[in-house]
């Protein structure tokens, strides 16, 4: 594999959207980008520090999500990368059985590795860890929305009792008063964890200082994984080590002209209150409803001849997002599984018709949405580009004809996400 230098960071995320996320982290904090979607077949561009592959792998089964992991670190490790990141969600999603756990458990063997963090904690989006308890604003993780997540309800805000349930190694903890000590005190607890026979320590953080601080003492680390928070942590480490120049904006794409368009799959309380607001703000919508689609309904027919003529006037939303009861209702009927795969094709054919209509620059919520999108729209990377709101820039296609794409997690963005969106492209 030719590339044009090592790279100081090769990171691995679960879903599309987290990938996202964390490469827009690292842009803001300098480091120039770039998110694969999947193993790369291709050379890198030129002119990168990081490279993000984006795999889809949350809620596969686990060892399907430990064989895409390894094939996405063996490519790392073959680009030259120095350190190894991976990736999930800011509330920790997954189950028993996975795939955090198995997954990391992997990635540590890989790596020859006997000991790393797990810190899922994005203060700036409310997600916050404190005495291994991970909250979302001011409720426990297991009293957030989380609870009602389709594929991994969220019931144990303990971390350290739900990592360990996912793998054979020990869990520990470094608590907030450690971390509040700076990263020579996060050292040395490490290695008194080490002498306990610890070999992941889930890390208490309440604020992006505490990041910096957990960063810092990371960065001899091979592997560390995390949400993408603890990304502004790292770019200082490889500064000091002469990995990385001075920070710069990062974040330039080339502009992108055409109709605009919003797919929501999320069912998030996030993007339910975004799918409101959008309507309400008068943005044209169509519901997808997956027991018309289990019916065996064309929706997809029916909303691309909906929107067609909309698109000149502006954005418009096309959108699966309901209320936990109706989510209920329908995977009652229909099962989850089934509802889910419905949805995700409808939405991802719904978007190959409207960008084949002129639509070129697309808002798309939700990670199993997102990665679904992507897929059917043969996009094989992104350039990074400016936040929307915290854990969400725009990007770009890599290509000669780019599209300008935001991938939104469910949980993510303000109210009003959908709608100032556009004013952040240049």
């Amino acid at each position: 594999m030719a590339q044009h230098k090592a790279l100081p960071l090769g990171c691995i995320a679960d879903d599309f959207t987290g990938a996202t996320d964390l490469a827009g982290m690292l842009v803001r904090a300098g480091m120039r980008t770039v998110q694969m979607i999947g193993v790369p077949q291709a050379p890198l561009p030129p002119g990168i520090d990081a490279v993000v592959i984006a795999l889809k792998s949350r809620t596969t089964p686990a060892e399907d999500a430990v064989a895409e992991s390894l094939a996405a670190l063996q490519w790392l490790q073959q680009a030259g990368c120095r350190q190894f990141y991976f990736k999930y969600c800011s509330t920790f999603d997954s189950t028993d059985r996975g795939n955090i756990g198995p997954v990391t458990d992997a990635l540590m063997t890989a790596l020859d590795t006997r000991f790393t963090i797990a810190c899922p904690a994005f203060p700036e989006n409310k997600r916050t860890i404190f005495k291994g308890h991970l909250f979302v604003g001011d409720v426990l993780l297991s009293d957030s929305g989380m609870r009602h997540h389709p594929l991994t309800p969220m019931t144990d805000a303990n971390l350290v009792r739900v990592l360990q349930r996912q793998t054979r190694r020990k869990v520990g903890l470094i608590s907030q008063e450690v971390v509040g000590a700076g990263a020579p005190a996060i050292k040395a607890h490490i290695e008194q964890l080490r002498g306990e026979g610890v070999e992941i320590a889930i890390v208490d953080a309440i604020s992006n200082e505490d990041l910096m601080q957990i960063g810092s003492a990371c960065a001899d680390m091979p592997l560390v994984t995390a949400g993408s928070g603890l990304a502004l942590g790292l770019p200082q480490n490889f500064r000091a080590q002469g990995l990385l120049g001075a920070p710069s904006a990062a974040d330039v794409l080339p502009a992108v002209a055409g109709q605009r368009a919003v797919i929501s799959g999320s069912c998030s309380v996030a993007t339910n209150a975004q799918v409101a607001h959008a309507i309400d703000a008068g943005m044209p919508a169509f519901a997808i409803d997956p027991l018309r689609l289990a019916a065996g309904e064309d929706m997809v027919h029916a909303a691309l001849t909906w929107a067609t003529p909309l698109l000149a006037a502006g954005p418009v939303l096309v959108y699966a997002t309901a209320n936990p009861a109706s989510v209920e209702a329908t995977q009652a009927r229909i099962g989850a599984a089934r509802a889910g795969a419905l949805v995700e094709q409808a939405l991802s054919a719904i978007a190959r018709g409207l960008v084949e209509r002129g639509v070129r620059q697309l808002l798309v919520a939700g990670g199993e949405t997102s990665g679904a999108v992507v897929t059917a729209l043969n996009v094989k990377g992104l350039r990074i580009g400016p936040q929307i709101d915290p854990g969400v820039p725009w990007t770009a296609s890599l290509g000669d004809q780019p599209l300008a794409l935001a991938l939104k997690s469910g949980n993510f963005g303000a109210v009003d996400f959908f709608t100032k969106a556009w004013s952040v492209l240049r």
